[in-house]
């Protein structure tokens, strides 16, 4: 269908169906400060060559990450997606499918998601897992949410080492919903001391691991923490890579865990469309978000597969709704389940070692450079810098040489008084050649 735009009278007589007396009253609700005042200072009009040019010169500003060394993750991963993973999820059964509206007629979607919930619940060592979320930042909202349900409390305690933006998610909704967020300052170190912020209020205590910072972070004490006040812990991760070294959030007694599948089978994609993975207890699942593909067999005894559970709005169930999630990330998911599929458990472990050295040798290199400290003492790919400059400067600097160098904290957490902090990730797509370029552009950019 082509879009035809709209002429004078046609904007006027829909502004009138509506009753308001133009189109700035739509936008009431944005502080006028906030709102751009006439024009921009761009020409009215240019050919579509002239656009075209115009659009690659701003285009090649950008320094593209499969063009130059790096290094940069805080919850988007480059990562090496095998040819299989593009060759199947482009199959027109696979492309083309939607959220089964009509479920028991979609037999191969729902096996699809029956699957993919089976990897994510092995994965995480929780007991159920859900059809897949937009993202790792609202599966965490979700989580906070579903916990504030489960205890019928509305208080929510989150670490300083939660993604900010996974923070910011939960904030935002509590602020909507009038609940309560106590939120610990940057934790650099995974130092903090959750469990003095727990009260008998608490619904549940966020935590990150491996955190924002990079630390791998033993959730057992933070879990028997809120178990003891009645509240549950949600494990958060953004790279799934990584539960293939460290022990699951099933293993650490979590009650809820959620996280960013992005990091397998999916591409950096400009930001998006992403993959949140949601798992958790089964004596939760009735409170849980999203949907649930169950195996079953049909009236001749072959196996086949129902939408066993999907408790949201689209079932009349309005206010009832567990959540507003109308639809799952599919492909994504597909993409995903493929790449670990291809992996398998043993290739998922390699993989995870391949990450952790390569994190280990950019580490050491750059810890030789005077003046430049590695934060954590133990890390899984990922870890804090801290440098005698201003590291934002410096991640610029490190552009201008050809470099992506990760990401500075103050672009993230600002004012928090990290503005010397550069978050660093180094996966299997990092070469010995590439470690050498930051290492000296580096150096460089400090002497």
């Amino acid at each position: 269908m082509r879009y035809l735009p709209l002429d004078a009278s046609e904007r006027e007589a829909m502004l009138a169906r509506i009753g308001v007396p133009d189109i700035e009253a739509l936008f009431a609700d944005i502080p006028a400060d906030k709102r751009i005042q006439g024009l921009l200072d761009m020409p009215l009009a240019k050919s579509e060559m002239a656009v075209e040019r115009a659009m690659m010169t701003i285009a090649r500003r950008s320094l593209a990450a499969g063009s130059a060394p790096f290094f940069l993750g805080a919850g988007a991963y480059r990562r090496h997606i095998p040819a299989t993973v593009d060759h199947l999820i482009q199959r027109s059964e696979f492309l083309t499918s939607y959220t089964p509206y009509q479920p028991e007629i979609a037999q191969g979607t729902l096996q699809v998601l029956f699957e993919f919930q089976t990897q994510v619940a092995a994965l995480t060592g929780m007991e159920v897992a859900n059809a897949s979320m937009y993202d790792g930042s609202t599966a965490c909202g979700e989580a906070m949410l579903m916990a504030h349900r489960l205890t019928r409390r509305n208080k929510a305690v989150i670490s300083g080492g939660l993604h900010p933006q996974y923070a910011d998610v939960c904030a935002t909704l509590a602020h909507m919903a009038g609940d309560t967020i106590v939120r610990l300052p940057p934790d650099l170190k995974a130092s903090e001391d959750i469990a003095p912020a727990i009260d008998d209020e608490t619904s549940c205590v966020i935590v990150q691991a491996p955190d924002f910072f990079g630390n791998p972070r033993d959730l057992a004490p933070a879990a028997a923490a809120a178990h003891a006040r009645g509240a549950l812990l949600i494990a958060v991760f953004t790279d799934p890579v990584a539960l293939g070294a460290l022990r699951s959030p099933g293993e650490m007694d979590a009650d809820i865990a959620v996280g960013e599948g992005q990091g397998l089978g999916n591409a950096l994609n400009f930001g998006g469309p992403y993959l949140g993975l949601f798992a958790t207890r089964a004596k939760n699942v009735r409170q849980m978000p999203g949907r649930l593909a169950g195996e079953t067999v049909d009236a001749a005894g072959r196996r086949s597969f129902v939408l066993t559970l999907s408790t949201r709005e689209q079932h009349i169930r309005r206010e009832k709704a567990t959540s507003n999630i109308c639809t799952n990330s599919g492909l994504c998911a597909l993409a995903f389940s493929i790449h670990l599929t291809l992996l398998g458990a043993a290739g998922l472990g390699r993989l995870a070692k391949v990450n952790h050295a390569n994190a280990v040798r950019l580490a050491e290199r750059l810890a030789s450079i005077p003046a430049v400290e590695v934060v954590n003492p133990y890390f899984f790919n990922e870890f804090t810098l801290r440098t005698p400059r201003p590291a934002a400067e410096l991640i610029e600097a490190l552009a201008g040489r050809g470099v992506i160098g990760g990401l500075p904290v103050s672009r993230l957490l600002p004012g928090a008084g990290l503005d010397d902090c550069i978050v660093v990730a180094s996966t299997e797509t990092n070469t010995e050649d590439d470690r050498e370029a930051y290492v000296q552009a580096l150096a460089d950019c400090l002497r």
